[in-house]
């Protein structure tokens, strides 16, 4: 019997190394190994990809497309979660972390991006043959084929449960929250679908970069000179970039005269300067300080005053990134690494007085995508007492007459409403102030007398504001 010849082996072929998509992933590895935050971790990757010679050196296009796979990734892993999920023949947790990121990021290309599907495919399987090897490279290919042969509606209708049978289940798996986030947040709104199915989809957009003009050191015009510069919407000293601009490539912000905020944080540290005052207004304190850019925009005003500010920052780190911030301020000021519910000040020796307590930072979703899974319903009641306590020790700190500013980048009621309702019951000498007419011409601020800002509504971050008056 003749021997059946053989067939030749195909030739092995290096994988083709993608600097992109490489990056992209190395930049999810630090997020899942290290409970790193990609705004974090993505600038210094990039900035090191820039500065490389020969074929694997970055330009703009290259930049913009890891950050969107980074950050696209993440904002839809709930979802995509599901889909890869429904493809593969062993539970998630089964499948090695790494090869879940490829996979991931696999998916979004073929769903989340206009990238061609065959594209997709072949690229992620390249990524996969240097980063995970040809074996696992198969099982990657095996499965992206799968997903390819749908669009993301089409995978929604199969993978999220009919929101007439789960209502808060679908909203989690299409819009990629988890299910408590969802509960937290459409309780916070009061009720009715369209309201958070806009938030949660806002939850998923790429916010604008806004930038502020610090009185005194820089104005908007100066800003708006910029390329891709636009007046922002609410803060008079608000500036956004629109899609590319790249704020360190702007003179004001290099030199320290201007900074990225949000425009809710502008907006909070300007009612705060703004609330009415019985008395004098000659110090201010900033009871939670780090990083520094509330800080930065309350010293401006301060200074234009008259007044002292005083920038306390528990981290000693952090209060260097305050230090920072206020370098250059034109008046008085001091930075100290001290605890807001252990003061090292008097009571009663401040006009004004801000404590954006730390939080499960639900209200900026949007900016840091990883968050929402990092998060879980029992960190609540970690935050309860430090909240309560730094709001307890503000209204020491403020004099009979002066002002404090509750805040929080987080909508949930057990951070918000709830801390200034059992706080203020034990201090009866104390009013709350109506917040809403010193955010003027920003519309859907509610009943009051707090504020809830919302990314749908106002296209900042989800910060909530009480202002209470100290009257005894």
């Amino acid at each position: 019997m003749s021997e059946q010849p053989r067939r030749p082996r195909k030739p092995y072929r290096r994988p083709q190394k993608d600097p992109v998509r490489i990056l992209a992933f190395e930049a999810l590895r630090a997020v899942d190994e290290r409970d790193a935050y990609a705004n974090l971790v993505l600038p210094p990757l990039l900035r090191k990809a820039r500065e490389k010679e020969g074929p694997e050196k970055f330009d703009a296009r290259d930049a913009a497309l890891a950050t969107e796979l980074v950050y696209g990734t993440l904002r839809r892993q709930g979802t995509y979660d599901a889909i890869i999920a429904d493809c593969v023949d062993r539970p998630l947790r089964e499948v090695d972390p790494p090869v879940l990121d490829v996979l991931s990021l696999g998916v979004h290309q073929l769903l989340g991006t206009r990238i061609p599907s065959h594209a997709a495919v072949s690229a992620s399987v390249e990524l996969a043959r240097v980063v995970l090897g040809d074996g696992r490279a198969k099982f990657v290919n095996a499965v992206l084929r799968k997903v390819a042969r749908d669009d993301l509606d089409g995978w929604l209708e199969r993978v999220a449960p009919p929101y007439d049978e789960d209502p808060e289940d679908h909203l989690a798996v299409v819009h990629s929250h988890p299910r408590w986030v969802v509960s937290a947040l459409w309780d916070s709104l009061g009720g009715g679908r369209a309201g958070i199915e806009d938030l949660l989809a806002a939850d998923n957009e790429r916010p604008e970069v806004t930038l502020v003009a610090r009185p005194g050191r820089a104005t908007p015009e100066e800003l708006l000179g910029e390329e891709a510069a636009v007046p922002g919407r609410w803060s008079p000293y608000a500036v956004r970039l629109s899609e590319g601009g790249e704020p360190g490539a702007v003179e004001a912000v290099r030199e320290g005269r201007a900074g990225v905020q949000d425009e809710g944080s502008q907006l909070v540290a300007l009612a705060l300067a703004n609330a009415p005052l019985d008395g004098p207004d000659r110090r201010w304190l900033d009871g939670c300080a780090g990083p520094g850019g509330k800080a930065a925009l309350l010293g401006a005003l301060a200074a234009e005053r008259g007044a002292f500010l005083l920038a306390s920052e528990k981290q000693p780190h952090r209060a260097g990134l305050v230090a920072r911030a206020l370098d250059g301020n034109p008046g008085p000021y001091q930075v100290i690494a001290a605890d807001g519910t252990r003061p090292a000040w008097r009571p009663g020796s401040f006009d004004r007085v801000l404590v954006d307590v730390p939080c499960t930072g639900l209200g900026a979703l949007r900016r840091r995508p990883e968050a929402r899974w990092r998060r879980r319903p029992e960190d609540l009641e970690g935050f309860a007492p430090l909240q309560r306590g730094l709001l307890r020790n503000a209204l020491e700190a403020v004099r009979v007459g002066g002002v404090v500013a509750y805040a929080t980048c987080s909508p949930h009621l057990a951070e918000t409403r709830a801390v200034v309702a059992d706080v203020l019951k034990q201090h009866p000498g104390t009013e709350l102030l109506d917040a809403r007419p010193l955010l003027p011409g920003v519309p859907g601020l509610g009943e009051g007398p707090d504020v809830q800002l919302w990314p749908h509504l106002h296209g900042t971050d989800a910060m909530y504001l009480a202002l209470v008056r100290r009257t005894s």
